[in-house]
């Protein structure tokens, strides 16, 4: 193995919460007056924390989001996540393996820790994550495109940048990861290689995961 320790983005790469999540932010905020498709919340807010969705709006519109948009987003997306949610196909194979071989890994995702508890006890994979190993925007205060995310999450887990492989699945991702100095493995199911230009390799099946990563 190159690395010593992969990170991996969580919804999107560990479970199957784009489609679903973007989905319902689309709506809610074509609800509240700011028409959004499905396809413009991919653009635009795939792979952020929830402070992009009011940056934009206030940027665009000058309005501010209600004051609790997030708790009702969040009640929304975890009500569906309940009913929904799926892990990534091959995921639970890729971490099995990577346990095997005794390389470290862990998740540092845009959302906030509760969204990825709620998304990994729905599809089983808590059994794979330590408490120590799960990383959130809302421990640096600043979401991806920033680097601060990916590399509070190394410091923690005690590998220097170079030696990191990160997996994404968004252009923020693979941009944060890049201005981190890691390399970055971009899963390409739901976005396209050209959308995700600069990463290290590209994969559309979890099971080619582990032999770029060698």
């Amino acid at each position: 193995m190159r690395y010593d320790l992969v990170i991996f983005d969580n919804d999107g790469v560990l479970v199957d919460s784009e489609p679903i999540s973007n989905t319902i932010l689309a709506q809610y905020l074509t609800e509240l007056g700011h028409p959004t498709t499905y396809e413009d919340s991919l653009r635009d807010y795939m792979g952020a924390a929830v402070h992009r969705v009011h940056d934009l709006v206030r940027e665009r519109t000058g309005q501010d989001l209600p004051a609790d948009f997030d708790e009702v987003l969040h009640q929304r997306v975890f009500s569906a996540f309940e009913r929904e949610l799926t892990p990534v196909a091959g995921t639970e194979d890729v971490l099995g393996k990577l346990t095997a071989e005794g390389i470290s890994y862990c998740v540092a995702s845009s959302g906030s820790h509760e969204r990825i508890r709620v998304g990994h006890r729905k599809t089983g994979l808590d059994q794979w994550f330590e408490e120590e190993w799960i990383f959130s925007s809302e421990d640096v205060g600043k979401g991806k495109p920033a680097p601060d995310l990916f590399l509070h999450a190394a410091d923690q887990m005690g590998v220097r940048p170079d030696r990191c492989a990160v997996v994404e699945d968004s252009p923020l991702g693979v941009q944060a990861a890049q201005a981190a100095g890691m390399d970055v493995y971009a899963y390409t199911a739901m976005t396209s290689s050209e959308r995700l230009a600069g990463a290290t390799a590209y994969f559309f099946d979890m099971g080619q995961l582990l032999e770029l990563l060698r």
